[in-house]
């Protein structure tokens, strides 16, 4: 059996997919460890996977706000830094590894592969419309030349592209795409054997924004439960880890609370409230629960993917400094029966046809190097300048 890398970040939504992955690759009985922020080591190791922090990267906190000019540059600094590709080389010295599976966003640990020669997966946990757009223009694409670092070109380059979303909600996905790159489908979270029609579901509302500190989210969620305030529906905040729960003002039949398990209120909620992050929006359609979408970051790929699931009719987008009384008309409305509930279940089933995990693994499993690994090993290669 194999022994696999992933080298990952602490991005949020970007881990679910990787883990997801991971489960299932351990599952069929290849030994899987993951390189990352030292952050990440509290979902990982629960998860059963052995972790490592990264040395050499540039410090990195999801939960430390970043806000401005200097703020972006941190950010995207994340992508282009080095460092990670530095650990990488580090790693794989101390512990030989089959095959290497990179967030596509990590654009120096995928140079430093490359420049190695190393097999190599390429993760993408959103659309591909998205980040390959990111990257054909824009600060992340001039800092990543300035880095020597050709984005489409590091990714075409590597052994799969594994793009764990829907083909028919990606815009990319109606494009011929290099032969590299393959929409694996969602990976799936834990679902319930039978799942309730939302129709026969008391109200429920979950509200869940980003476990990244987001410039102006508290008041977008203060926003949300100023208009939450009356509403006929029992009512769950997650507020993260960035956010303080005793700094929220709730109504009343409202619960606020750092974490919860999505995995337990999903199934009984009736409409959620996001801020369109990829990994949460197809969860929500995974339950056939339509959605109010709020994005927050004008850069991330909220926004693309709140209008593209307003488009197939199944969410309603709201800008985050919407005031209470527009965001409560968007709850009245989408509370009730109507045509957006049978867009979320028709976009609910064809997002559980595909199970990105089982697709990715069987992806993986048939590299030719998993096989035969190449000669030398990943311990034994040169480490290359960075």
């Amino acid at each position: 059996m194999a022994r696999i890398l992933f080298v990952t970040w602490d991005g949020g939504g970007n881990l679910p997919p990787a883990l997801g992955i991971a489960r299932e690759l351990q599952k069929r009985g290849h030994s899987v460890r993951f390189l990352g922020h030292a952050l990440q080591s509290s979902q990982i190791t629960p998860a059963g996977f052995p972790f490592e922090p990264y040395r050499h990267a540039r410090p990195w906190q999801s939960t430390t706000e970043h806000r401005g000019a200097n703020g972006l540059f941190a950010s995207l600094s994340v992508f282009t830094d080095p460092g990670p590709g530095r650990d990488l080389l580090d790693t794989l010295n101390r512990e030989p590894a089959d095959l290497i599976v990179i967030d596509c966003l990590l654009l120096g640990a995928l140079h430093a592969a490359q420049k190695a020669h190393l097999p190599r997966v390429v993760l993408v946990h959103t659309f591909y419309e998205f980040v390959e757009r990111a990257m054909r223009s824009g600060p992340a694409q001039v800092l990543a030349r300035l880095h020597g670092q050709d984005p489409l070109a590091l990714w075409k380059a590597s052994d799969l592209v594994l793009v764990a979303t829907d083909k028919h909600l990606d815009p990319a996905g109606t494009r011929r795409l290099h032969p590299a790159i393959h929409h694996i489908g969602a990976v799936h979270h834990p679902m319930p054997a039978t799942l309730t029609p939302v129709s026969y579901r008391e109200p429920q509302i979950l509200v869940s924004l980003s476990i990244n500190n987001l410039p102006g989210q508290h008041q977008a969620l203060q926003s949300i439960l100023d208009a939450l305030r009356g509403v006929n529906a029992h009512t769950i905040v997650t507020a993260g880890p960035s956010i303080i729960p005793t700094t929220l003002t709730p109504g009343p039949n409202t619960e606020v609370h750092g974490y919860f398990p999505h995995d337990t209120v999903l199934p009984k909620s009736t409409l959620v409230i996001g801020h369109g992050g990829h990994d949460t929006t197809l969860r929500t359609l995974t339950h056939d629960i339509p959605m109010i979408v709020m994005p927050i970051h004008p850069l991330a790929d909220h926004r693309m993917i709140g209008r593209t699931i307003e488009n197939h009719g199944a969410a309603q987008c709201l800008h985050p400094t919407t005031h209470p009384d527009r965001i409560r008309a968007a709850v009245d409305s989408l509370l009730t029966e109507g045509p957006h509930r049978i867009a979320a279940a028709n976009l609910g089933k064809q997002i559980r046809a595909n199970n990105g995990a089982i697709r990715a693994t069987d992806l993986i499993e048939r590299l030719p190097n998993l096989a035969k690994p190449a000669e030398g090993t990943l311990s034994q290669t040169k480490e290359p300048s960075v």
